[in-house]
């Protein structure tokens, strides 16, 4: 190894050097570029899933039968879960590879490109068959790109931070899920208001799909600002990059990816209840359209600074305490959520969703991004928590709307299955959270 590399890594390996190397500004910058392109990429993620229930059931999956016509649209949200593992393999190796900064590019730039065309798509009535297929085909795409886009959101974040300000560094990327699930509901909640039913429903639904462009340009010029992460910069220096990460990772942190996968499972499968299937349950069951998305909307506002207090918590009291309450919590609200919407009551409804959303989801939500990337040396991290997420994300979270969905019709309304399949997600993840190690406050790069 030359001595300009042993110095490099000498320096990076002192913790006071490390961050006297890196300026204030710098991590800041980082900081919020990890939270505008995070911010966008769940944009355009999540506006799928809000159209799914609104528009996509009725224009690209028409049938006789309005519930089998909700279920292919979901049906089409879940699957491009199963396609994000995928992503989160090829852009993780790139990751590793080449850069976080070059992929982070890759994947903004796919995710606004297949968010763009399904606003300029054709619907069923116009293309047929063709409609659903080039729909389906365009999640896919969204799919691959996120599933490469989180881990290298959060690494953005977390490999600039202090070690005794990671939780809350790891938390901002996180808060990207709130805000652009946030943003997609003003943006449709506004449209709906300001137009007919008529016009919405002809062609108003498609300007939040088109207008993302103008997102994607401003996240691309802010991210571009950026540079390189000190962990991979260190991995530069010392030549110490994996040859073949996902080798290495399922050779050597099988372990860790198997608890990535269980710690996810809880983090997936409720989000999607209260951003997705909860729209479709709620209007079932006699709310408004517009009343349902200005909940969501303020209850994701209000789970942005929860989450941001989970994570500097984090950094006091330790990741898997935070977890592991929040979880505890989640089990013992979950059939209180259920009652309360049942009562078909404005107010109840919307104090279920923010203490579900808003507080509870909030306090592991901001916990798992970091807590997954602490648990893998740099070589092969975003490989490694990638891996995890998005496996964890394909087996619950983009099934969730469509399991729960099956359950109560085939229990004939009863809510009483979803809370029993979502209360096993719930042990399923204390038990993995339970066996991590905890490294809050150690060096990240050990």
């Amino acid at each position: 190894m030359s001595s300009t590399a042993l110095n490099a890594l000498d320096s990076l390996d002192s913790r006071d050097s490390k961050e006297a190397l890196v300026p204030d500004a710098e991590r800041r910058r980082a900081l919020f570029g990890s939270a505008v392109g995070s911010t966008i990429e769940w944009y355009d993620y999540f506006l799928y899933g809000t159209m799914s229930s609104i528009i996509f059931a009725k224009q690209f999956f028409p049938s006789d039968n309005a519930l089998v016509s909700q279920m292919l649209a979901l049906a089409t949200f879940a699957l491009a879960f199963l396609i994000r593992p995928l992503g989160g393999v090829i852009f993780s190796h790139i990751g590793d590879r080449v850069g976080r900064k070059k992929t982070l590019a890759m994947t903004l730039s796919i995710m606004g490109l297949s968010t763009v065309l399904m606003g300029l798509l054709p619907n069923y009535a116009q293309i047929g068959l063709a409609a659903p297929i080039l729909l389906t085909l365009l999640r896919l795409l969204q799919g691959l790109a996120l599933g490469g886009e989180w881990g290298g959101g959060v690494l953005l974040a977390v490999e600039y931070s202090p070690r005794n300000k990671r939780g809350f560094y790891g938390a901002v990327p996180q808060t990207g899920a709130v805000l652009g699930l946030a943003l997609g509901n003003i943006i449709t909640s506004m449209l709906s208001a300001s137009m007919s039913e008529e016009a919405f429903l002809s062609w108003g639904w498609r300007i939040p799909f088109v207008g993302s462009i103008v997102l994607v340009m401003i996240g691309m010029w802010i991210r571009n600002a950026v540079g390189e992460t000190p962990s991979f910069k260190k991995i530069q220096a010392t030549r110490s990059s994996a040859r073949i990460p996902l080798k290495e990772t399922l050779q050597h942190h099988w372990r860790e990816v198997l608890i990535a996968i269980g710690a996810k499972v809880i983090e997936t499968s409720t989000f999607f209840l209260y951003a997705t299937f909860t729209i479709s349950y709620m209007m079932d069951h006699g709310f408004a359209r517009s009343t349902i998305l200005n909940i969501v909307l303020v209850c994701a506002l209000i789970a942005f600074p929860f989450m941001l207090f989970f994570g500097h918590l984090s950094d006091r009291i330790g990741r898997k305490k935070v977890f592991i309450l929040g979880s505890l919590a989640f089990l013992a609200w979950i059939f209180p959520y259920f009652w309360l919407l049942d009562q078909k009551s404005v107010p109840a409804a919307a104090l279920a969703i923010v203490v579900g959303l808003g507080i509870i989801w909030a306090s592991y939500g901001a916990m798992i991004g970091t807590l997954l990337a602490e648990a893998f040396p740099a070589s092969i991290r975003y490989t490694g928590m990638s891996l995890g997420y998005q496996i964890g994300a394909a087996l619950v979270g983009g099934p969730m709307p469509l399991i729960a969905t099956a359950l109560i019709a085939y229990f004939s309304g009863s809510y009483v299955p979803v809370v029993l399949f979502l209360a096993v997600c719930a042990l399923v993840s204390i038990v993995a959270v339970a066996m991590a190690r905890d490294r809050s406050g150690q060096p990240l790069d050990d």
